[in-house]
Parts: structure tokens; sequence; C-alpha cells
């Protein structure tokens, strides 16, 4: 959906719809949609900034990068963007502290469906867990260790690793 800046009204444009997206969009692979994206977004134009201000809702399944179950990862995500215009002129080499939290539209014109995978995309995970207790599968036979332990002969780790592991430990 593209919106052009210079119709926005005075009191601001406001979108309500459901946003499709195939899973080839997102960062994340082995990700289902398990229900379209759904935003609430209210966009204002001060002078020639574009205030995106919004809510995300979506409901994706991941697979465990531990255990490789499944599993449904609600989101519900608040936004706040701040757009300017992209002009040569305007262009920086190094953002200020100010400019950090800002981007930049071209032709007049915001593509609300690039907004919203953005920030969909953002909600994912880098490794996606079905818990933060979730210990895995076991390397040699594939069983899932949450399930029980298996006779798999584990390996002791070299003492020279073993060193190296205690250092680890012993500075946080």
């Amino acid at each position: 959906m593209i919106v052009e800046v210079d119709k926005i009204p005075k009191e601001g444009l406001s979108v309500s719809r459901d946003f499709e997206f195939s899973s080839i969009d997102l960062i994340e692979e082995n990700t289902v949609f398990l229900s379209p994206a759904r935003a609430d977004v209210l966009i204002r134009k001060i002078g020639d900034e574009a205030m995106v201000k919004g809510r995300l809702i979506a409901r994706l399944s991941f697979v465990c990068s531990r255990c490789l179950a499944p599993y449904e990862y609600p989101v519900n995500a608040s936004f706040d963007l701040y757009y300017l215009p992209e002009d040569l002129d305007t262009m920086k080499d190094e953002l200020d502290e100010d400019d950090v939290d800002k981007m930049f539209y071209r032709h007049r014109r915001l593509d609300l469906r690039e907004i919203i995978l953005e920030q969909l995309n953002l909600t994912i995970p880098l490794k996606p867990l079905c818990s933060e207790g979730c210990e895995g599968i076991c390397a040699v036979c594939g069983q899932l260790r949450q399930e029980g332990r298996c006779s798999c002969l584990v390996q002791e780790p070299e003492p020279r690793m073993q060193k190296l592991k205690n250092f680890v430990r012993d500075k946080s």
C-alpha cells in the first residue's frame, strides 16, 4: 500500500488493515504465517517529515533452533517511526544522535507494506526457541533431551579446552 505524503490530511491518515506476506519475505527460514499481519497505523505529516505510529499483530510459527519442534510465536509490537524526504543535499555520511531513529522516503511516497514487513522482521528472534529452558536434541541419537536422558556416550572435552571453558567461566 503506497501512501502519497502530500495527500496526508492535517489530522493524519489512519489505516487499519491486514497484510499478507509469504515466508520468503521474512529473515527467518521455516516461518509460517498462522494469520495475516494486522496493522493499525496513524500517519501524520509535519512539514516534510512523516510520523508513522502503529501497532502490529500477527501469529507466526517457527521451528525451534534447539529441538526442531514447531511452535507458535505471537507478535504484538508498537512502533514510532520518523521519515524525512530522501534528498541528496541533506544526506550525510554520519548520523547524528537525533537521526538514528529517522528513515527516508523517496518520490514523496511511503510504502506501508514495506514498513510493516520491516517491523515484523524486527520482532523475530535471532535464534528461535520454543522455551528458554529447551535442552534441544542429542547430537548422537536425536532424542529430545527434555523427554529424558539417552544412553549415548558423551565425550568429555579435551583437557586444553576444559581450561579455556574454566577461563571463560571465571571471567563472567
